[in-house]
């Protein structure tokens, strides 16, 4: 018989339990057509048919609900063996790697460094910083960190704050010799800081408008692939930035940014942790995720979920 994969037989047992290929996908994070698929690869490996699927329903034969029986005493024995494990991967100890956006270790994980030290003193903890779209289970990492839209779907996300509301500003001294637009149209005529992506792409920047959220091409003479840099560009007065309103939370305080088009300001999608469900998960991650859930004004979770969580 050839070697059967976990995963599958983990899609067995929550399409079992859902009776649903559909909400077994949910879930899981998985399309119904990736579970199907799971499912005959399992049966075809097996040599035996496992599930009965109708129009209405799914239901177990007597060999699946055999297999289900097992299966679940099995994947218990492996939980609690992770649980009580009292060697390097455990809660207290061990490496955590995680790659993130340069917004997200600003906004998220500077601020949650002194108590994550505190509750896991001997975890050693590995953040790299980078813009760009990153591959990280090939990069050995054990999460990520970008905005919902870019996770990859076959990834579990868990969102770490709330949406997140897009402002321009601009420095006093630059809106007293330019002027405070009134819309995004009158940005023609202003001096915009363009931020480039981690691809060379240009930074949308979006809008609220009576139909929905829209993108605007604006001109600018200078172009930065730094949030920080532009963020100081803007407070020196070169032109108006397009920024998250938290990430100059401090700036708006003192007064050296002024935030312009509040009525057109755009919510986009929260910061979310994301992983792979077919790994090991190191448990300080979740003490992490919680300090970052709870400065946000989320809940903590009592466990890191094996799917995608939607606030």
């Amino acid at each position: 018989m050839e070697r059967v994969d976990f995963a599958d037989l983990q899609i067995f047992l929550t399409v079992l339990r859902c009776r649903s290929f559909k909400l077994a996908g949910i879930e899981r994070g998985l399309s119904s057509s990736a579970v199907s698929h799971a499912i005959r690869r399992l049966e075809t490996r097996l040599g035996a048919r496992l599930l009965n699927r109708t129009s209405r329903a799914v239901s177990s034969t007597a060999l699946g609900q055999d297999l289900a029986e097992k299966l679940a005493g099995g994947f218990d024995a492996i939980a609690a063996a992770l649980e009580t494990l009292n060697a390097p991967g455990r809660g207290s100890f061990g490496v955590l790697r995680l790659n993130v956006f340069a917004d997200a270790a600003h906004q998220l994980i500077a601020p949650a460094l002194p108590e994550f030290a505190t509750q896991c003193p001997q975890v050693r903890l590995t953040i790299v910083v980078e813009d760009r779209p990153v591959d990280i289970t090939a990069g050995g990492f054990d999460a990520g960190m970008r905005y919902g839209h870019l996770v990859p779907e076959d990834m579990v996300a868990v969102p770490l704050t709330g949406p997140q509301r897009w402002i321009v500003a601009g420095s006093p001294d630059y809106l007293r010799r330019r002027g405070t637009p009134q819309t995004p149209a009158d940005l023609a005529g202003h001096h915009c800081i363009q931020l480039l992506l981690g691809d060379n792409a240009h930074f949308r920047w979006e809008f609220a408008g009576p139909d929905g959220t829209y993108s605007l091409s604006v001109p600018g003479l200078i172009t930065l692939k730094d949030t920080a840099t532009s963020i100081s560009a803007a407070k020196a007065g070169i032109g108006l930035t397009y920024v998250l309103e938290s990430r100059i939370k401090q700036e708006l305080a003192e007064g050296t940014l002024v935030s312009t088009l509040p009525a057109h300001a755009a919510h986009g999608d929260p910061f979310n942790i994301y992983y792979s469900s077919r790994r090991y998960v190191h448990p300080a991650l979740r003490e992490l995720v919680n300090i970052i859930r709870t400065g946000n004004g989320l809940q903590p979770l009592p466990a890191i979920p094996s799917v995608t969580l939607q606030e």
